[in-house]
């Protein structure tokens, strides 16, 4: 067994198609299914199930998977912890972030840690809470910025609470509710509503207030980013619930404070065994977060 081979079968595993694997490995897919094959062989037992139109893990295949994450991620951090025992930060660095993140300008501070560290190599995307956290359990990313409901368990990974923030309410300008000063989660019961998909951990943050207060939570749009969240507002097609400073970005709508607001927690995450790299931006997240 080689570390090439482990690198293909996860490949295989996290993309469930030999052809996808290829080319994420940049290697022709007949050489990447001989060499699975021959870590099967050494196995004694097959990793996946195979058919013309799908590829599934066998339970053998669901035990190698993670074991073999440890050991690709061990190996490639060799080099790096080395080169830091002797002052030198370099590898990789994958930083995910929520769409709504509006604690701190990552890209700004992203920018500052490559004229600190030159020789990592960052990688950045932007996803959801719930799956960046499993993310970083698995080593998948290095760091991650979430937006999460009180109540979210953030066991297996390290963790700095950036802010507490509450929601607000997002109206259409010409909306009968924008006479008040103040609404309620029960003034917005029976209004249709905008929001993030059912399941997220953006959407737990008002399902869970709607919940507690007993009411019911009337979303007929849902959608991916803040952004079409204030379109569907500015077409006064629903009312929307966003963090306070999501909602001073937007334009033409009118924002409303909410007695019993929803709140979300904003954290920073990563892994119990950070990688050089990870540790250096951690550090210089610290700093900056001191100097505010």
């Amino acid at each position: 067994m080689n570390l090439k081979q482990i690198e293909y079968a996860l490949a295989v595993a996290e993309t469930g198609s030999f052809t996808k694997a290829a080319q994420r490995c940049h290697v022709v897919q007949s050489a990447l299914s001989h060499q699975i094959a021959r870590l099967e062989e050494q196995l004694g037992t097959p990793l996946f199930e195979r058919s013309s139109r799908w590829v599934r893990l066998t339970p053998a295949g669901e035990a190698f998977v993670p074991n073999a994450r440890i050991a690709l991620d061990a190996a490639r951090r060799i080099a790096d912890e080395v080169a830091a025992a002797t002052g030198e930060v370099r590898g990789r660095l994958s930083i995910g972030e929520i769409s709504s993140l509006t604690e701190l300008d990552l890209v700004d501070l992203l920018a500052g840690f490559h004229r600190e560290y030159p020789k990592v190599d960052i990688r950045w995307l932007m996803g959801k809470s719930e799956l960046m956290i499993g993310d970083v359990r698995e080593r998948r990313l290095d760091v991650a910025f979430i937006g999460v409901w009180p109540g979210e368990s953030l066991e297996g990974v390290e963790y700095r609470l950036l802010a507490k923030e509450e929601l607000v309410a997002v109206l259409p300008r010409e909306h009968p509710l924008v006479i008040h000063r103040r609404l309620s989660l029960a003034q917005l019961e029976d209004q249709p509503l905008v929001d993030f998909q059912a399941g997220t951990g953006a959407r737990r943050q008002t399902d869970e207030a709607f919940a507690t207060a007993g009411l019911r939570h009337r979303v007929q749009f849902e959608v991916g980013t803040t952004n079409l969240i204030e379109k569907f507002v500015q077409r006064g097609l629903a009312l929307g619930l966003v963090a306070e400073r999501v909602a001073a970005g937007f334009q033409r709508v009118k924002v409303l404070p909410i007695s019993d607001a929803p709140v979300r927690h904003v954290y920073a995450i990563w892994s119990k065994t950070p990688t050089p790299a990870a540790s250096a931006f951690i550090r210089l997240l610290e700093r900056h977060l001191a100097a505010r």
